[in-house]
């Protein structure tokens, strides 16, 4: 039976979900990287003022309101701006040479995604410790699902391949 005439469960679906999510993300942060290398801080921080003044976010002095303004201020410091670039750019260009590797079903990716995804979780955490981001851990937790899933596939492929001898 070739893969396209064999029937997907339910989880094989969800992972080609999660990985085709994941792409995308990427996609979206390669992009969000680049527009941010010319966008001046200024512009951030009038976007998160402009957001918060008109009260998109609920009362203006809550909390959601604080971090985006917090967030925004350290935006416009150097190193924030010099971090959230390279980590977009980094995190985008690895995301999908990994999602591509893992659509195209090439076995040595399968613990490479692991590894890396792992080592952004550990680093999204403690960031986000550091920083009292209250996004990080949800990117987080999106990663330990999809590393979840990673390795259900690749256990998967590789016990669909040992009985294909």
């Amino acid at each position: 039976m070739t893969e396209s005439s064999e029937k997907l469960t339910t989880t094989d679906k969800l992972f080609r979900v999660a990985v085709a999510i994941k792409g995308l993300d990427g996609l979206i942060q390669l992009v969000l990287g680049v527009v941010l290398i010319f966008l001046p801080p200024r512009v951030i921080t009038g976007l998160a003022n402009s957001i918060v003044t008109r009260d998109l976010l609920g009362d203006p002095a809550g909390t959601l309101s604080k971090h985006l303004q917090e967030a925004a201020h350290n935006f416009a410091d150097g190193s924030s701006r010099t971090f959230a670039i390279t980590y977009l750019l980094l995190h985008a260009v690895i995301k999908i040479l990994l999602v591509i590797a893992l659509l195209r079903k090439i076995m040595p990716a399968y613990p490479v995604a692991v590894v890396v995804l792992g080592a952004f979780v550990v680093y999204e955490l403690v960031r986000a410790v550091h920083t009292n981001s209250i996004a990080l851990p949800i990117f987080a937790a999106i990663d330990i699902a999809i590393i979840v899933m990673v390795i259900r596939e690749y256990l998967e492929l590789r016990r669909q391949r040992a009985a294909a001898g």
